[in-house]
């Protein structure tokens, strides 16, 4: 049947796989889990019409048995009473009723192996519930983790990729020679040692040949 075959292509499933080959894991895992609940309570529902069927098929069998049975003892008192023709009709109603209880046996037999099958079937879709619902969280934390140190191994490779090495030589080199050009400006616009030194000399001779100039013009 179509509920068997759809709860053994769940029992089947690989968790694993399935989170794997899925492009959003948590959501997958979270459906999967949500399937096989469904499936779990078709497959219950299914059980239990699957031995109400049984029981009715085994009372209509025992009932038919019954009614076999009587029509033997009606029989048996028609021959007592020297009444062949109704002997011989409750022989052949008792013969109906028997065949009718033949069948519900088969019935009922093929019946109890479809319950068999329908239990196994919720033990195991019980049992890969229990795992995936055991699993469903450290799939997760695995998920997110492995989610996690992709996006640190893209960054590494991003910080480490030779364009992007290049532009921050290039940056570095221009806060060296910005640098260097302030530096110099410090250095041309400042007084240096030389600088004051000449300056005092030149001060020095001034007066020096202003004294000569007013000891000339004897002042």
């Amino acid at each position: 049947m179509a509920l068997l075959e759809r709860v053994a292509t769940l029992v089947r499933a690989n968790l694993n796989d399935i989170i794997d080959k899925a492009e959003e894991p948590e959501k997958m895992i979270k459906q999967v889990i949500l399937d096989m609940q469904n499936q779990l309570l078709q497959v219950k529902t299914q059980v239990a019409i699957a031995i109400a069927d049984q029981h009715l098929l085994e009372k209509k069998q025992k009932e038919n048995q019954e009614k076999s049975a009587d029509w033997v003892r009606k029989a048996e008192l028609a021959v007592d009473k020297n009444e062949d023709d109704l002997a011989r009709a409750a022989i052949e109603r008792s013969l109906s009723y028997r065949s009718l209880a033949a069948n519900f046996g088969d019935q009922m037999a093929d019946q109890t192996a479809q319950v068999e099958n329908l239990k196994s079937a919720l033990r195991k879709l019980e049992q890969k519930l229990a795992e995936a619902q055991a699993k469903s969280d450290v799939l997760i934390a695995q998920h997110r983790r492995a989610r996690a140190l992709n996006k640190a191994g893209d960054a590494r490779m991003a910080m480490g990729n030779a364009s992007n090495a290049e532009a921050f030589d290039r940056m570095r080199g221009k806060v060296q020679r910005s640098e260097a050009l302030s530096q110099a400006k410090a250095e041309l616009t400042g007084d240096t040692i030389d600088d004051r030194l000449a300056s005092l000399e030149k001060q020095e001779e001034v007066t020096r040949l202003l004294a000569e100039l007013k000891a000339r013009r004897g002042m």
